[in-house]
């Protein structure tokens, strides 16, 4: 980008709805002289919650780019629907999916065992689903749904298919977080909201905080060689989540919000790009590395290690090697 590209950059930055809209991404992607992703044929990607959205935009998209595009989702005749969306992107387009919710930890299990079993090798893991539910839920084991969603299932389904990824050399992991982030420091013993005292919009940000703090604890705990990991924000994007989640948001913004396909676009270059592969760990927006904080009250909060070592009870994996059925061994401590 050239000095005035950044300069832009930078007073884009600062304004957050310069930056989180479509101006953001329209006017970086002119000053930027952004180009297409690079091809990904010969390549697998999975990609979670791609039936709507920045998930199918993005699946979409993998698809014209020549890779074996795999989408996960919870409903059979969503799945379906989507599939045959993405396998109209082009000619020959090698396109499946597996149903599990990602709160539910066994039918997890049960899909990865299926995936590894007909995928040996995982070039790029996607974790895209999610939803801001309004009321309290609970998974099948009790925990939150938002925290089982959004942070244990994505730790497990990286975890049961770490060696796919790692034949790869090196997997991708990309994490698709939320604006919403920005307005939580993390805190551990606040991550998992009670019936009394829940907020969706709340337990949503502080989920998606504590994704971005578990994708930094990923990178240390694996060599930038067997799989990298990426976390990024995609920009306010019009999506059906959003104008079901959040309804006055998406009318009072619905001119300036991206369309899903450009909300995917640093999904996709994270995939493809040489650039993701010389660094691990970062927070990403419009192809560029950011500060995953905007306000000095956010900064800090709880060790990252203690994140992990919830998941791993929660979950069950990365405690000691085939701790669950169908699990890659498990990832030592730091």
């Amino acid at each position: 980008m050239s000095a005035l590209g950044r300069s832009v950059d930078a007073v884009l930055e600062a304004t957050v709805v310069g930056s989180f809209s479509r101006v953001g991404y329209d006017v970086r992607s002119r000053l930027g002289h952004w180009q297409g992703p690079a091809r990904l044929d010969g390549r697998t990607v999975l990609v979670t919650g791609a039936t709507s959205g920045i998930g199918l935009a993005a699946a979409r998209r993998f698809a014209r780019l020549g890779a074996s595009v795999r989408l996960l989702a919870r409903d059979e005749a969503r799945a379906e629907h989507a599939r045959r969306l993405v396998q109209g992107a082009g000619n020959d387009v090698d396109v499946s999916y597996g149903i599990a919710d990602l709160s539910d930890f066994d039918a997890l299990r049960r899909f990865a065992a299926r995936f590894a079993a007909e995928n040996p090798r995982l070039d790029v893991l996607v974790h895209n689903a999610g939803a801001l539910s309004r009321g309290f839920h609970q998974a099948p084991d009790g925990t939150e749904l938002t925290v089982a969603t959004q942070v244990l299932g994505p730790f497990l389904l990286t975890g049961l298919l770490l060696t796919q990824l790692q034949h790869a050399a090196p997997g991708r992991v990309i994490a698709v977080s939320s604006g919403g982030m920005y307005t939580q420091r993390f805190d551990l013993s606040a991550l998992e909201m009670t019936r009394d005292h829940y907020d969706g919009a709340v337990a949503y940000a502080r989920a998606k905080r504590a994704q971005v703090v578990l994708n930094r604890e990923w990178a240390l705990r694996l060599p930038r060689g067997e799989v990298v990991f990426h976390a990024m924000h995609p920009g306010w994007a019009d999506t059906p989540g959003v104008a079901s989640s959040l309804p006055a948001f998406h009318r009072l913004m619905r001119p300036l919000l991206r369309t899903p396909d450009q909300a995917a676009d640093s999904v996709v270059w994270l995939a493809s790009a040489p650039e993701a592969l010389a660094c691990t760990g970062l927070f990403w927006h419009d192809r560029r590395p950011r500060s995953d904080h905007r306000v000095p009250w956010t900064r800090g909060g709880d060790p990252a290690a203690a994140l992990w070592d919830l998941c791993t009870a929660r979950t069950g994996w990365g405690l000691t090697a085939g701790a669950a059925p169908g699990a890659a061994p498990g990832v030592p401590s730091r």
